[in-house]
């Protein structure tokens, strides 16, 4: 093709036909940049392809990670809202100077903290290839919200309550406690005198304020995965 190319030009210039061999070699060189157009918006089209389907697939696996996170915070949510709710019995249980054995399976259920780690391994990925992947602008905020923002909230959260639980309980714990079952019972070794000093009711009413930050730090976060879930689940069809 280029040899058939070079003989008409040639042909041309020996006939002195100088206008016609501009107009040719003009026609020739839009034909190339035609071309390169053509190649370049093929390219790009394949690019687009290609995005698109890393978009499409690293969404579902967030999806899949959203969903887990979702599982996990429910669960850790219903015991955070058992143990106030129990804290509550308790402390209207102390009022009434009503010590009985219900008091020590309510301290087992109430003396606990929240442990959760996200399931972020999808959006780990998402970042290191680039945010801009994700061609609808109000999900990637939405994204970067959740795992930038609202899970360092609900970490930082539940790290206070587990920090209460290991500085102020345990040292309890351990000077008037008979019997520890974790999640389950827990049994003072004078439960009159426990019971009755003053300190008590302010210790489980501190536990309680503290865990109830947790609480909604969780609350927002599963706010959150919901919308995550319903604009990914747009973006995918």
């Amino acid at each position: 093709m280029i040899s058939f190319f070079r003989k008409i030009r040639q042909k041309l210039l020996s006939q002195n036909r100088i206008t016609r061999y501009l107009v040719y070699a003009l026609g020739e060189i839009a034909l190339v940049m035609i071309g390169i157009l053509l190649a370049l918006q093929v390219n790009n089209w394949n690019e687009t392809k290609k995005n698109r389907a890393f978009e499409k697939e690293i969404l579902g696996l967030i999806d899949q990670n959203l969903m887990k996170d979702s599982i996990l915070i429910t669960a850790e949510l219903s015991d955070a809202r058992m143990g106030n709710t129990l804290t509550d019995s308790l402390l209207k249980q102390i009022n009434l100077r009503n010590y009985d054995e219900r008091l020590n399976d309510w301290m087992g259920k109430i003396i606990t903290f929240q442990r959760f780690k996200s399931q972020s391994s999808a959006f780990e990925v998402l970042k290191s290839k680039g945010i801009d992947n994700i061609s609808n602008k109000e999900l990637q905020l939405v994204l970067m919200e959740y795992y930038d923002q609202t899970l360092f909230k609900v970490y930082q959260a539940n790290e206070d309550v587990q920090h209460f639980f290991e500085y102020d309980w345990v040292p309890v714990a351990k000077a008037q406690f008979s019997s520890f079952i974790y999640l389950e019972k827990i049994e003072p070794r004078n439960p009159e005198e426990f019971f009755d000093d003053p300190s008590t009711p302010v210790l489980f009413k501190m536990y309680q304020d503290n865990r109830s930050g947790s609480i909604r730090r969780m609350e927002k976060a599963l706010e959150d995965i919901s919308t995550l879930r319903v604009l990914i689940k747009q973006q995918s069809l």
